[in-house]
């Protein structure tokens, strides 16, 4: 058995993110000793690295606790994690796309200025300016 902060060095998770895994019910509540403090065992520590490695992979919560909930009938059909995954996959995929086109739209930005001179005459600067300013000036959607 180990304390919270053993727990958090050999996971390599924060504390608190612990406590607010126990708190929206991903990890069950620990065990506590007589002196209140929270007693941890090995196996509470596996499934804290498996939620920290779906984190690392940007898997959501809800899909945590999905992927939780069918590790516990294991003989069942992993076709549900399959899917899980392929939607975690499309996710991706899209915020690829979408950071593609902001990189896209930083090049052609930093192309507006090519070397030193004074703020006045910076075409990042200006660029941006004029672009809020076009904003600004088109009709509310409200």
């Amino acid at each position: 058995m180990m304390r919270i902060g053993e727990l958090s060095t050999a996971a390599g998770v924060d504390i608190e993110t612990i406590r607010y895994y126990e708190k929206v019910g991903l990890m069950p509540a620990p065990e506590r000793g007589a002196n209140g403090y929270r007693s941890y065992s090995t196996q509470q520590l596996a499934q804290l690295v498996f939620i920290r490695h779906c984190r690392a992979l940007d898997i959501g919560l809800a899909d945590i606790r999905r992927l939780l909930e069918f590790s516990n009938h294991p003989d069942a059909s992993c076709g549900d994690i399959n899917l899980l995954i392929d939607e975690q996959l499309e996710r991706v995929r899209a915020r690829l796309e979408s950071l593609h086109a902001l990189e896209q739209q930083l090049q052609a930005l930093r192309s507006c200025c090519t070397g030193n001179r004074p703020m006045q005459g910076c075409g990042i600067l200006n660029e941006l300016t004029s672009t809020r300013l076009d904003e600004a000036r088109r009709p509310s959607d409200r």
